[in-house]
């Protein structure tokens, strides 16, 4: 390490302890405005040519929303048309209607983590809401649930959408991380998956089953669970899970219009299978063959995510649940939602650039080399310090990727699919006060600070380390 290269590590240093600052000012700094400043402020500090800084930023950031973005649009549009045709509500009930009492929190994650594909956590929590909160109900008015069975089924729900949204593509951490990282995107969904229903299964209903007797007195504000489940009634035999093939029933979804199952889920998981078909051309077919080249075109994420946006948007015509002009103001609130994620990515691709052009990149290599320091870890560490701190897991998943993306040269490999899914884990953990999903579940599910703590903050730690975990173990059959 030269006299160089520590100047450029303080900087760096210096850079994030800025960013965390700005953000966690009394000015509340957006998250994107604060990346913009500090990456302007480290590269004029790096001595990066001043004539180069700007179009080094307009780099980094157009084209890490090149890669990304018009797939995270898709992708929010996709989720929103799931949720208008009543794909999702139709899976849902299909998964738990099939369900006894005490299968009940594996079902909710069977139906969380299927839902959980092309959705962010915030908005599939949303959806599943009025689920759980029927289910639950029938529980609570049927006795002999042990605990909370809003706790009970809403855990299981929280492991699988959180897992999903930081070890998945098309989500956008995963998405974000394995484009900076140059990671195969077949590789690393089946790394996900591999990863994923092992820490699914731990942090959700196992973990559910614990701490729900723990906390008996959670309930939803009587009003919240009437605005999503309908008048309160006793259990009946027409008020009961009504055996396989049930579907909308008119008693909490009003008068939307029937999707059938499998249409349904079809909807949701074609994104998934073209690209999984992708790999799998890849890795079978010959180079010369024609089949092999569609379906690497079919597995594009962008064409992937196009291809289920369309389908979606079929299945919304066929169900009669939406009118033009309705569905057109449905897409558009589904982009607002994301946009601030979308300048956020571009902010984080924009500092990426700059670490690079600047040689900070070359001295964290160095002094990562130095440490000898297990680089799954590092990726991990970095991004859940940098998510705890911020409050955004997505500034963590995308600073991390930056400053660990010059230690795997040219990337690609099983290293780099578990390098995404660790980063993407580490920016899951300690989720608590600065984060939007920590208020949306305590709110949510009428809890105090301590009880959100217990269940949010710990099931998604619970993820996070897991994942680290996993990918630790899988890194030793590399």
């Amino acid at each position: 390490m030269t006299p160089h290269a520590w100047s450029l590590l303080l900087i760096l240093t210096a850079a994030i302890a800025a960013l965390i600052i700005l953000i966690n000012s009394r000015l509340r700094i957006h998250p994107f405005v604060a990346l913009i400043v500090v990456t302007v402020g480290t590269g004029l500090a790096a001595g990066e040519p001043v004539a180069k800084l700007a179009s080094s930023i307009e780099e980094g950031a157009g084209g890490t929303l090149g890669d990304v973005g018009i797939t995270l649009a898709l992708g929010a549009m996709l989720g929103r048309l799931l949720s208008d045709s009543g794909a999702t509500d139709a899976i849902a009930h299909a998964i738990v209607d099939r369900a006894g009492t005490r299968r009940l929190p594996w079902f909710v994650a069977g139906a969380a983590f299927v839902i959980g594909v092309p959705m962010f956590f915030e908005v599939g929590l949303i959806v599943l809401l009025p689920l759980i909160f029927s289910v639950a109900r029938r529980l609570e008015a049927q006795g002999g649930t042990k605990g909370s069975p809003y706790v009970l089924l809403g855990v299981p729900a929280i492991a699988a959408l959180s897992t999903l949204h930081g070890m998945l593509p098309p989500h956008p951490g995963p998405l974000t991380a394995m484009t900076g990282l140059h990671a195969d995107l077949g590789l690393t969904l089946l790394v996900g998956v591999i990863c994923a229903i092992p820490t699914i299964v731990l942090a959700g209903p196992v973990y559910a089953r614990w701490i729900a007797p723990r906390l008996a007195d959670v309930r939803p504000d009587a009003e919240l669970v009437a605005q999503f489940t309908g008048p309160a009634r006793q259990p009946t035999a027409a008020s009961l899970p009504d055996g396989p093939g049930a579907q909308r029933r008119t008693d909490d979804t009003g008068t939307r219009s029937q999707v059938p199952t499998g249409l349904a889920m079809c909807a949701v998981l074609v994104p998934v299978v073209l690209m999984l078909l992708r790999t799998l051309a890849e890795t079978t077919l010959d180079e010369s063959s024609q089949l092999r080249s569609a379906l690497t075109f079919l597995g594009e994420p962008l064409i992937a995510m196009l291809a289920g946006f369309l389908f979606a948007l079929g299945v919304t015509v066929l169900s009669g649940n939406g009118e033009g002009e309705e569905t057109r103001r449905s897409m558009t609130g589904s982009l607002q939602s994301v946009a601030s994620i979308l300048l956020i990515i571009g902010g984080g691709g924009a500092f990426n650039q700059v670490l690079q052009d600047s040689g900070i990149g070359d001295a964290i290599a160095s002094a990562a080399e130095g440490a000898h320091m297990n680089l799954i870890v590092l990726g991990w560490l970095v991004a859940l310090l940098l998510s705890l701190t911020t409050g955004s897991a997505t500034v963590g998943i995308v600073s991390a990727t930056g400053i660990v993306a010059p230690l795997i040269g040219t990337g690609g490999g099983l290293e780099a699919s578990l390098l995404v899914v660790a980063i993407g884990s580490g920016s899951l953990g300690l989720n608590y006060v600065n984060h939007a999903g920590f208020w949306l579940v305590k709110e949510s599910f009428g809890m105090n600070l301590t009880q959100a703590a217990k269940t949010q903050t710990t099931v998604q730690t619970l993820v996070s380390v897991l994942g680290l975990g996993m990918t630790l173990l899988l890194s030793a059959f590399a």
